[in-house]
């Protein structure tokens, strides 16, 4: 790979039991939400780390978690720091070093190398990225960030069905492509569909993607 590294960044809570995936616990538990988020946190940094296609990022919540010597060591550690999702997201793209970055969370278990590696082809020629969710949001951004730095995650209504409405506009002019449309799960609903779908998506393994084409949007 020539020119500027890539830079794959996972957001991530630390796994413990009372403060992930709070609006699924009030479906399934509290202990089922945690251990359906730590197996979705472990499948996700096993999947996509180590891969010579990009250097891979950790930036964790609560900060002080990013110095726990439990997480992979293959993944270079990152505090989210303070602010909204947007503030910590424009956080984490400043501070990488030079190249295009994709963030994604751990909310889609099934997320693979493969929609990673069609996330940086589709930057090769445009400005950026995203994975729509079903609900309206977005399980991952890449930015190009060249030949300048414009941060698209100010004035956006997180955890609304506007959120990637309002990223895309302050994305106005720029080059958008769009992946395929995934969902998160975050309730007992769409536990359950996740759960029927079963070994298909809980064992997804990456493929050679980097050829598909861009869905792009003015």
């Amino acid at each position: 790979m020539t020119g500027p590294a890539r830079h794959l960044v996972v957001f991530a809570r630390a796994p413990r039991l009372g403060c992930v995936k709070r609006r699924l616990a009030a479906d399934i538990g509290p202990v089922s939400a945690w251990a359906f988020y730590r197996s979705a946190l472990a499948g996700v940094l096993r999947r996509l780390g180590p891969d010579a296609r990009w250097q891979g990022w950790l930036a964790v919540t609560p900060d002080a978690a990013a110095s726990d010597k439990r997480w992979p060591s293959e993944w270079r550690m990152m505090a989210q720091g303070s602010g909204d999702l947007g503030a910590r997201m424009a956080r984490a793209m400043v501070a990488l070093p030079p190249g295009p970055a994709v963030v994604i969370g751990t909310d889609i278990p099934g997320i693979t190398a493969r929609h990673v590696g069609h996330a940086f082809a589709c930057l090769g020629d445009h400005d950026a990225v995203f994975g729509p969710a079903t609900d309206g949001g977005y399980w991952l951004v890449g930015l190009r960030r060249r030949p300048r730095w414009r941060n698209p995650f100010s004035g956006v209504r997180w955890s609304t069905a506007h959120a990637l409405a309002d990223t895309m506009a302050n994305l106005r002019g720029s080059r958008v492509a769009m992946l395929e449309t995934l969902e998160d799960v975050d309730d007992g609903a769409s536990h359950d569909r996740w759960q029927r779908q079963g070994r298909a998506i809980r064992s997804a393994v990456s493929g050679p993607a980097d050829s598909a084409p861009c869905s792009a949007r003015p």
